[in-house]
């Protein structure tokens, strides 16, 4: 447990961003997070440690003054089941989509569509990730996580965790206090297949699946998130770098007709979700470069580093889209990715 000093997180964030850590270790177990947490504790000007998973959502603008922690927990296993479920357990280390990969080869059933999301396992509650009409809530059992202050473990249930879009109490009330350790999982023995998104019929269409599997639902995701989003290991990005908004029906019909052709979704609580791609392609953006920093070509959700572009760079165009996205549409976007 080695703690570097003046280190690069260069190739640990997705978008490449050149900042470094005033300090930098590892910890693969929460007896080595414990030492060093308690180790930080007595540095001086003393900061909480900033946990790292797989630096797939967040974006340096600044070099780090404190302790980064790099979570690297791992393990993958079955830890109950009853007739209709399996319970899988992860640690928070796991690469993600490898995660997924491995359940599916089991045939236990849920996370398919969150097939090819970047980051770990530790990360996919943080933000409620979702995709493809699936949420980490839909298969969410509870989670361990480490108060890096009081020193303990605690258990979070579903009702705890406070999921919403894109949230988590782990974003809000308890933002830095704690660092996820495992995560457990309730995965179907027999599958619920959801292919209510229209891209994952046409391309299960396109492929000539017949019968439809986890397997080909997983393999349908895939290539349509490989053709339409950029590969962090060729071009930085942290994925939708925004979220869509939601917006009251009132305000919604009044959109649209000013913009006939506005892309959203209507939510069980009455209100709509706007399509925030379309959004910032409306004003212009999508395919936009300044210098190395951009708005991808094919999805104006995702921001790019096409190589040398600073963390500020990025965080200043996202705000020149925030701003351009309200000025046109009244519609306030909120950023996804955690700005440091």
């Amino acid at each position: 447990m080695q703690i570097q000093e003046n280190s690069s997180l260069k190739k640990f964030n997705t978008f490449g961003i050149d900042a470094s850590a005033r300090y930098f270790a590892n910890f693969s177990s929460w007896q080595e997070l414990e030492e060093l947490a308690y180790r930080a504790s007595k540095y001086p000007g003393h900061q909480a440690p900033l946990i790292l998973g797989g630096g797939s959502n967040i974006l340096f603008t600044r070099d780090f003054t404190g302790l980064v922690l790099k979570n690297e927990i791992k393990g993958i296993k079955k830890i109950g089941e009853d007739e209709t479920f399996i319970y899988v357990e992860a640690g928070a280390g796991e690469n993600w989509h490898r995660f997924v990969l491995h359940c599916i080869d089991q045939h236990w059933a849920g996370l398919e569509n969150l097939s090819l999301i970047p980051g770990n396992t530790g990360a996919s509650p943080l933000q409620n990730i979702g995709a493809y009409g699936v949420e980490l809530k839909d298969v969410f059992q509870e989670l361990q996580a480490f108060h890096l202050r009081d020193k303990t473990i605690e258990k979070f249930t579903l009702k705890d965790c406070r999921f919403g879009y894109r949230e988590s109490i782990f974003k809000g009330k308890y933002k830095g206090q704690f660092a996820i350790l495992t995560v457990s999982f309730r995965l179907r023995k027999k599958p619920l297949f959801n292919i209510s998104y229209g891209a994952i019929e046409q391309e299960l269409e396109k492929k000539g699946i017949k019968e439809l599997s986890i397997k080909a639902i997983s393999d349908a995701v895939i290539s349509i998130r490989s053709f339409k989003l950029p590969d962090p290991a060729i071009t930085g990005n942290a994925g939708s770098f925004f979220k869509n908004p939601q917006v009251e029906q009132a305000t919604f019909r009044l959109l649209k007709d000013q913009f006939p052709s506005i892309v959203a979704y209507p939510l069980e609580d009455g209100s709509v979700k706007l399509a925030a791609g379309w959004l910032i392609e409306q004003c212009g953006w999508k395919g936009y470069r300044r210098g190395d920093a951009g708005c991808h070509e094919k999805q104006a959700l995702v921001l790019v580093n096409y190589g040398h572009a600073s963390g500020r760079q990025i965080y200043d165009l996202s705000t020149a889209i925030l701003e351009s996205v309200q000025e046109k549409f009244g519609v306030l976007l909120e950023r996804e990715v955690n700005i440091i």
